[in-house]
């Protein structure tokens, strides 16, 4: 079968990791790396547009174009994008689309973040010599998108951070599921100890240590409580310096360029779609419709079903954002002999900020043309559960065309949750978190509450005698009294 000549294929796939402390190498420089890991320098003179993921550790007036120059890019156009883990897979995506369309014939996909080469340096008081571009260089082309992180009932009680959302998803998944307190742990961490075992094989994992579970869910000197129940364990692990570079041509490019058909993977399909930017007015915090449903359709524009996909990588920054898009596709959680994760996951693969899914792709493109006649899917989250971007993958020649969809329409037809931001009155625990001080002390409590009528307010309990409670008590459903400022105590 004689493929189109502008099938987008995957043909570089390139990481990089910097244990050892070099303040002189800045994020630019783990791109470059990553970038001559993927493919050999004549594909790299070859791109014509460069594509940074949102870096954190440092800022470029255009970082796409410092890597341009120094891959010999010279032709590339260049475009930085906005925030969210869900980013790497939407840009696959786009560029298929401009490839598929004949605006590009090679891209290049990078992100690299030094985070804990900063974080070391700064915290002894020192600063970093890293590129400063001159003012005469443009401000890379980009993404205006606005994500709001959270809304009005969020900012008034501070609940502003992925460690203290994500939390509170994760007792909303014990309830729904009827387990209790000490089970449920229990089992996500067997869930979370699979996935360092899969990390302990990824030649590109940060931590290839092999944890059990006893010591990922129980909290100790070294795995500080966070904010209850996650451990340090069940937290994404930014403090890392990681690079990712993926590759992506047509295929008349791929065969011009000599490229060998055996490091060829094929997108099949994609999708975008976002959940409410409030998860106050989420339906339930155990669900996600824009995962269910831009997940299925993915897998419906490529042909196939969850049952035929052998190899996933599900967004893993912690373990509730891994059950709650588990159970939306249909995939079976802890079976071993499909584990979730091709790369180990953001806590021990690594949490490279919003880079991760870079490096989920270009690890899955590595099992794929290990096992050719088998199918990937990689799962891209942004936000709290908020934004998702999936891809399909193999290496089989496609028997149609890459295809893409927004589902954002379907998503908004799902039903939502009313939100009283200043409500005050006596309410039931819906789903709560305790964050802990660094000295293990429980330090307040985030609550969920709904109110009589069924909607929902956001609550903090700031004393400390129930913030303990919560975390030696199944509060599920317990009365809480709010005023008018947020603040609360149970009943």
């Amino acid at each position: 079968m004689s493929l189109d000549p502008r099938t987008p294929v995957l043909v570089g796939y390139g990481q990089v990791n910097q244990h050892d402390e070099r303040p002189e190498v800045e994020p630019v420089d783990l791109m470059v790396e990553a970038a001559r890991a993927a493919a050999d320098p004549r594909v790299l003179e070859a791109v014509d547009s460069v594509r940074i993921v949102n870096l954190l550790s440092w800022r470029y007036r255009d970082a796409g174009l410092l890597l341009a120059q120094r891959i010999r890019a010279d032709a590339a156009s260049t475009l930085y994008t906005g925030i969210g883990g869900n980013v790497p897979q939407s840009l696959v995506n786009r560029a298929c689309l401009d490839i598929q369309a004949g605006r590009n014939d090679a891209v290049v996909i990078a992100g690299a973040e030094t985070w804990r080469t900063r974080h070391r340096v700064r915290a002894r008081g020192g600063s970093l010599d890293w590129t400063k571009q001159s003012d005469s260089v443009p401000m890379a082309p980009g993404s205006d998108e606005v994500f709001p992180m959270a809304g009005p009932g969020e900012l008034r009680i501070h609940l502003d951070r992925p460690a203290y959302v994500y939390p509170m998803f994760e007792q909303a998944v014990r309830i729904a599921a009827g387990e209790t307190p000490d089970a449920h742990r229990r089992r996500i961490g067997e869930l979370w100890a699979q996935f360092s075992a899969v990390a302990a094989t990824n030649a590109h994992a940060w931590n290839r240590k092999a944890l059990a579970a006893d010591e990922i869910w129980q909290a100790g000197p070294d795995n500080r409580m966070v904010s209850w129940p996650y451990p340090k364990l069940m937290n994404s692990n930014n403090m890392v310096d990681q690079g990712a570079v993926l590759v992506l041509t047509s295929v008349e490019k791929a065969q011009h360029l000599q490229i060998p058909s055996d490091r060829w993977v094929f997108p099949y399909s994609g999708t975008d779609a976002h959940d409410t930017y409030e998860i106050s007015q989420r339906a339930s915090f155990e669900s996600s419709p824009a995962i269910r449903i831009a997940g299925r359709r993915a897998l419906d524009l490529a042909g196939t079903d969850i049952g035929d996909v052998e190899l996933v990588d599900v967004y893993s920054c912690f373990p509730s954002a891994v059950q709650v898009a588990a159970r939306e596709l249909g995939l079976p959680v802890g079976d071993p002999a499909r584990p979730l994760t091709v790369t180990g996951g953001l806590t021990f693969a690594g949490g490279p900020w919003n880079n991760y899914v870079s490096h989920s792709i270009a690890t899955m493109a590595e099992r794929l043309v290990e096992g050719p006649q088998r199918l990937g899917l990689i799962t891209a989250n942004g936000g709290y559960l908020t934004k998702h971007s999936f891809g399909v993958y193999g290496t089989q020649p496609p028997t149609r065309e890459f295809a893409w969809e927004d589902v954002q329409s379907e998503v908004d037809a799902q039903p939502t949750t009313a939100v009283e931001v200043e409500w005050s009155g006596t309410g039931t625990v819906e789903t709560w978190t305790t964050p802990f001080t660094r000295e293990g002390d429980a330090e307040k409590v985030f609550v969920a509450v709904r109110t009589p009528e069924g909607a929902r307010t956001l609550a903090v309990i700031t004393d400390g005698s129930q913030a303990k409670t919560s975390t030696t008590e199944d509060i599920a459903g317990a009365g809480i009294v709010v005023a008018a400022d947020g603040t609360a105590n149970l009943a």
